[in-house]
């Protein structure tokens, strides 16, 4: 496994300009595009750098060429050509050719922007080849708007970017302050001669310290370069331990692979003020979503999360039972909880604990975590008969109308095969009650079937305190059908949806059934329609998988490999009626690993047991 694996052509790149960055597992950074030099801001906590803006102004034998991505005719500057992405780096290229004086200057610039791995900052390699037929002289001259830097606390580090700071002002000509931040600037070799033929590299990197702080630059600047490709090669070394390679010729399914996997790497984190160290993040290439969220870990990639870390991961379930799930939804990178509770997280959690018994062994501690958490939840929230009352939309799946509320199908299904699985976890330890859980369990599916299928819709239905009944066409109905709680005939009804114009569409699924007039619309995929969030499609297809609807599972599947093609890593959710994600949603996600897990343990059916074995469905 290289970094070279992850390569993707800019050129083929769908991905919003403000999804594009790179990663070095202490910060990322941002390109300015259409520019071929242009840096924009960066994270590493628990620095940041909004407003941030670093570009290139160019003297050519005294002519001014500007890199600002102009659209114009004529004498532009410098003009962008591609590129590419790769994990540690993104590079780019672009070229000058055009008559001034009467004379030709032609030359060609290839830049690559490495976030580092040893400081808060970033280098900037700039090469330029001479193509012309005589010398000629080069000045690079940096433009660095300061914007606001800020330190935002490890604990505050959530789902949105952290809050700029007071603006910096200029100190020199290569530093930038304000009350708690200072942003230096260092350069090497920016002006020299060009012979025909020749090329020459200038290194720029741009670096926070503390106000008042000196930076530590060291003499050869590229030794910071190579610090971050150590460290990602590292990263993919143990990686290719863990992960199966994909050998296919499957057009599309290999990229995906790797992509979906790709989308997990750059979620890892390694800060020694980290609660864990490495620590797996939701999101955080944009700067929001430094935060850990067991409802991604353990509803989405528990099995590629355990493959991914190994047995680093833990050290995240502890942490992720000692964060306070019946009161929050996530926490920060020092292990605080933030935000209200989810309905799913006994779920999440159960599972999570679940996966990672199959895959390195149950401990009593984990399955004991496990157990007080979910009743713990189960006696937290309004009981109806054998069925939870889970609320309204800020804990349940954020829908922008009313529907999916209160006594839903899902997570109630999900209960019962927690309760399933702590029976199964009981009886390997010898502890517990199996029989009593396992009778609940059966309780609740038949409440299930009684109370939320409505035979004239076909479909589930969700039911309110005063008892007003609501259909909602939720892809989330397919959780309640993975866990266990359907008839055959309810089985069929479920399936019958996953066709062109409800839930599928040509790249990939709807959260929400075209077909649901009351509740489809196309502004917010995440979980109102008009796409989905990123899990979900393959999550869907492994579902289906384990259903041994093969054939409809591929037909889900393979809507998604456009996504392999032409986004470096998964963003937070996608379109399904064109190849495109929203741009104003976070850039990646953790759960873009659901593609691979779908591949892994549905497609391909590995299927780890908690005795130990290894099966192959």
């Amino acid at each position: 496994m290289q970094l070279e694996d992850f390569a993707l052509d800019l050129r083929a790149s769908l991905a919003p300009p403000n999804h594009l960055a790179v990663g070095s597992g202490r910060g990322t950074v941002t390109p300015l595009l259409p520019t071929v030099c242009g840096v924009g801001e960066f994270f590493s906590p628990p620095f940041s750098a909004r407003g941030l803006r670093f570009t290139l102004e160019l003297l050519v034998d005294d002519h001014r060429i500007i890199d600002d991505g102009n659209y114009g005719k004529g004498d532009c500057g410098l003009l962008y050509a591609g590129g590419c992405w790769y994990p540690d780096a993104i590079e780019r290229h672009g070229t000058y050719h055009y008559r001034h004086d009467g004379q030709l200057i032609s030359f060609g610039v290839t830049s690559r922007l490495v976030p580092l791995y040893t400081g808060c900052g970033y280098l900037l390699s700039v090469r330029l080849r001479n193509r012309g037929d005589r010398p000629i002289t080069v000045s690079l001259h940096p433009q660095i708007t300061p914007g606001a830097p800020s330190v935002t606390p490890l604990a505050h580090w959530d789902f949105g970017p952290p809050e700029p700071g007071l603006p910096a002002q200029p100190v020199s000509g290569e530093c930038w302050e304000n009350d708690v931040l200072a942003l230096h600037l260092a350069t090497r070799n920016a002006d020299y001669t060009l012979a025909p033929g020749a090329e020459a590299e200038s290194i720029f990197v741009v670096l926070l310290t503390a106000t008042g702080e000196a930076p530590d630059f060291p003499e050869d600047l590229r030794e910071w370069s190579l610090a971050t490709r150590l460290a990602w090669e590292r990263r993919l070394a143990t990686a290719a331990e863990r992960f199966p390679t994909l050998e296919t010729d499957i057009p599309g399914l290999g990229a995906y692979y790797r992509r979906a996997l790709a989308s997990g790497l750059v979620c890892i984190w390694e800060h020694p003020d980290f609660v864990t160290n490495p620590y797996l993040a939701v999101c955080g290439m944009d700067g929001g979503g430094v935060c850990c969220y067991p409802w991604d870990l353990g509803g989405y990639v528990p099995q590629t999360a355990n493959l991914l870390l190994g047995p680093a991961i833990r050290a995240i379930v502890t942490v992720m039972a000692a964060s306070g799930l019946d009161a929050h939804s996530r926490f920060s990178p020092t292990g605080s909880g933030a935000n209200v509770a989810y309905s799913y997280n006994a779920w999440s959690f159960l599972s999570f604990v679940w996966h990672t018994a199959c895959h390195s062994g149950l401990t009593r501690e984990d399955f004991h975590s496990a157990r007080e958490l979910f009743f713990a939840l189960e006696a937290a929230r309004p009981r109806a008969g054998a069925l939870l009352d889970y609320g309204e939309q800020h804990n349940l799946l954020e829908m922008r109308q009313t529907g999916w509320e209160h006594i839903t199908p899902s997570p109630n299904a999900e209960r019962a095969w927690c309760l399933e699985r702590l029976a199964e976890m009981a009886e390997l330890l010898g502890e517990g009650e199996p029989a009593a859980w396992r009778a609940q369990a059966a309780e609740i599916r038949s409440a299930i079937q009684q109370q939320l299928w409505d035979e004239q819709a076909h479909w589930f239905r969700c039911l309110f305190p005063d008892r007003r009944a609501e259909v909602v066409y939720s892809i989330q109905a397919y959780d309640a059908l993975r866990a266990g709680a359907c008839t055959p005939a309810m089985r069929e009804a479920l399936l019958s949806h996953l066709r062109e114009g409800a839930f599928l569409a040509p790249y990939g699924v709807s959260s929400v059934s075209a077909e649901d007039e009351r509740h489809y619309e196309v502004n917010d995929p995440d979980w109102s329609g008009g796409g989905a969030y990123v899990g979900e499609g393959p999550q869907l297809a492994l579902t289906l998988y384990e259903l041994d609807e093969a054939e409809l599972a591929w037909e889900v599947l393979r809507r998604h490999f456009w996504m392999g093609q032409h986004l470096p890593y998964f963003p937070q959710e996608l379109y399904c009626d064109r190849p495109a994600a929203p741009a104003h949603k976070r850039a990646n996600e953790v759960s873009g690993m659901t593609g691979a897990e779908a591949i892994l343990f549905g497609l391909i059916g590995l299927t780890p047991g908690i005795d130990g074995s290894l099966r192959l469905r």
